[in-house]
């Protein structure tokens, strides 16, 4: 895993400015016309960017001062504010009841989950994508233990009243649809 320095190098030479996640953009819709939304591990803060433009009230968390740094820039040059906060939030989780929408993608801890769960207010949704075990290419991490296993995502969201789940895996054309990930939307009921 890299520390906190390494996470500032890799963001301070990435050139390209990322998209939204694959959930997040295919289910904006589902997203409240005002509330708080987080973006946890946000890196350079593509999902709270499209938060901030759909008028949430954006906060986005990242261990990486060059990313939230970046971000920041982003959001001034589309007029948009996005609250951002270098934290770790494995040690620092978000408090209970604060937020309507929680995204996370390509991050996984799983010690997590009941806290983001909790961070939910009723009626809060959570978007979450990150890669499985399963796969049909090389991207992603390389250790096991940084994919998710077969329907693990909905283990690890079971709390939650499922919207929406998707998990290709290996099944038919692998060259067509998201490989290598799970996507979840979550409500709390």
């Amino acid at each position: 895993m890299l520390n906190q320095s390494e996470w500032n190098q890799r963001y301070h030479v990435q050139g390209t400015f990322p998209l939204a996640c694959h959930v997040l953009t295919q289910y904006q819709y589902l997203l409240p016309k005002r509330g708080a939304a987080l973006d946890v591990a946000c890196g350079l803060g593509a999902n709270a960017l499209l938060l901030a433009k759909h008028g949430l009230e954006t906060h986005a968390w990242d261990y990486a001062e060059a990313a939230l740094q970046k971000l920041q820039q982003q959001a001034t040059q589309q007029h948009l504010i996005v609250h951002t906060a270098c934290q770790n939030v494995e040690a620092q989780p978000p408090e209970a009841n604060c937020f309507d929408v929680i995204v996370v993608s390509h991050f996984l801890e799983r010690t997590l989950f009941p806290h983001l769960i909790a961070a939910l207010r009723p009626h809060g949704l959570l978007f979450y994508q990150t890669f499985t075990q399963t796969k049909v290419s090389d991207t992603g991490p390389q250790r096991a233990e940084f994919r998710l296993a077969d329907n693990e995502l909905l283990q690890l969201c079971s709390k939650l009243h499922i919207i929406a789940y998707q998990e290709l895996g290996t099944i038919g054309d692998v060259q067509k649809g998201l490989r290598n990930e799970a996507c979840l939307v979550g409500l709390k009921l």
